[in-house]
Order: structure tokens, then sequence, then C-alpha cells
């Protein structure tokens, strides 16, 4: 009760972790998209339970159920969440006019964005944030201007601009590619690859007739950078993405040997949240959608879903 005998509300951060629970299904996910410990939105959950006189969530071993109490409040908190969201976006957007958080693979922000930086920089000084990320942002609550990842479409609530294609093939070193005139020649080659796109090669290889195929060694890397870095050593045959790897390419410093066998990737985009098209960085979003250098795709610049 507050001195004049009203019952006191529950508080924002209980409704926040309840919200966040809720949607993830669980305290784990929640905890680290709020940046507190589990046992925290744990204990955040149950004192708006406590205040509510009801349980919001069922717990059983694999997860949280909600409760017909849960679905009931669930979308008045998600609703006043996201307008909060959004009123703090206005508020930056005023208050700090200058600045851009993008969030990108790690791959993408070093092989596609970095190159780019200081043209966009001197184009419209702006102090860039950049977060590199293997999983998207969940834009509608993170504080991220714009995203730059691979995929077939846009994020629900977003829109998006193809900056590239981004076609897989094979590249070497130019002093491997002597020896390379079919894929069946590849089987006396280290093939090198990201660890987490480790379908890449199953799938050229199946496109073009040595889906069965067995390498003298292969290589795995975590950072995709790092596997580019072998290629350029002359350390074996990486599976190239053509919106990654076509500044090497026009350098001379990587070969593609077996020409135009290519097998399509999902496209780079430029991933724009709700109401970012018309704002303050409509003139960004047009400078990056235009297609300046290494991989892009003349014939789908421009192009947004």
């Amino acid at each position: 009760m507050d001195p004049a005998g009203r019952a006191s509300p529950p508080s924002l951060n209980a409704m926040r972790a309840f919200e966040a629970a809720a949607r993830h299904g669980g305290y784990v996910a929640a905890a680290q998209e709020l940046h507190v410990t589990p046992a925290a939105i744990g204990a955040q959950v149950k004192g708006l339970e406590a205040w509510l006189g009801r349980p919001l969530f069922h717990r059983r071993p694999n997860g949280l159920l909600l409760t017909a109490e849960g679905r009931a409040v669930l979308p008045s908190l998600t609703t006043a969440f996201d307008a909060m969201n959004h009123a703090v976006r206005v508020m930056r957007a005023v208050g700090r006019p200058r600045s851009l958080t993008l969030a990108a693979l790690p791959c993408i922000a070093q092989l596609w964005l970095t190159p780019r930086l200081p043209d966009l920089q001197a184009a419209f000084d702006l102090d860039v944030a950049i977060l590199t990320r293997d999983d998207p942002p969940d834009y509608a609550r993170e504080l991220v201007d714009l995203g730059l990842y691979f995929g077939d479409a846009a994020p629900d609530g977003c829109t998006s601009t193809v900056l590239a294609r981004d076609d897989l093939f094979p590249v070497c070193a130019p002093s491997l590619a002597a020896g390379l005139r079919h894929p069946r020649d590849l089987s006396g080659t280290t093939l090198l690859h990201d660890s987490v796109w480790r379908e890449d090669w199953p799938r050229w290889l199946a496109r073009h007739g040595a889906g069965a195929l067995r390498p003298a060694r292969e290589a795995a890397f975590s950072l995709y950078g790092i596997a580019l870095d072998a290629a350029l050593a002359g350390h074996g045959v990486l599976i190239g993405h053509s919106a990654l790897v076509g500044e090497a390419l026009a350098a001379g410093r990587l070969v593609a040997p077996f020409g135009d066998r290519m097998v399509a990737g999902a496209p780079l985009r430029l991933i724009v949240p709700e109401g970012g098209e018309g704002g303050r960085l409509a003139g960004v979003i047009r400078w990056l959608g235009g297609g300046r250098a290494g991989g892009d795709c003349p014939d789908c610049r421009g192009t947004s879903d």
C-alpha cells in the first residue's frame, strides 16, 4: 500500500521479466535479453504472481507454459513494451542524431561493411557502432538501427533491401588453380569452410556431379574471415560466398577455378526495422543499398520487400 492506502502496482521490472520469459518460453533466454540472471527473472515472476494472486506459468521440465491468466495479460504487456521501446528509439534519434548502430554477421561486418565504412562515415558524419552477432537481434526490442544478414526474407516487423546476391562456388589462391580442372580434382585438396555453414560444400559438390567426393582433408573455422585468410595463403580451397570474396577475386588474390559453376545462396540483406525508412537514416539506407564494390549484384540493387 502507498501512504494513501492504495494498492501498489507491480514493478516495471517484474512485468518486463514475465513478458520476456513468456516470449522466450523460459528464464534463460529472457535473462540473456534483459542482462540479468535466470534466478533474477524467476524471482521477479514469482513476485508478480504473488501480487496477482494467480500463477502465470505452469512450470514443466521442458520449459514454461502460460496459464490462462498468463495468456490473458501477455498481449497488453507486449504491446506496452513495444510502444516503450519505440519511444526510446525516438528519444535516441532526437538526442543522438549522428549515431548509427548496425548488427551484422561477423563475416559481413569484416568483409563487406568494413571496406565501405570510411566512405559511409564521411558521407553522413556518423558515429557508428557495429554489433557482430551470429544470430539476428530482436529489432523490436533492441536499440539496433539496421541489420546486415543473409536471408530469403525480412524478419517480421522489418523491411529489407537486397544488397548483393550470394552465390556459392570454390575459390583458391592462383597457385592452386592449375591443378583444378574438374570438380573431381578437389579430392586431392583441403576443403576449407565455415563451421556454421558446413552444408555449403555438400550442396555445391552434389550440384556439380561430385557428391561422393572425399577430399584429402577438411578444415573448418569458426569465423569465415579466418577461412578466407587460409585460402589466400594457399592452404586449401574455400567454398566462396560471392558477397564476401568479391574484392579478393577482383584483385586477383583469389580465383574461381571452375568458372561459373555456382549454387545460389540466400542474398545479403539490409534489414530496416519498422519506421526506419522514412526517418533520419533514410539517406544511409539509400547509400548502403546503392551497391558499390566487391560482390554487389547490379540486377538486384534497390530491390526490397
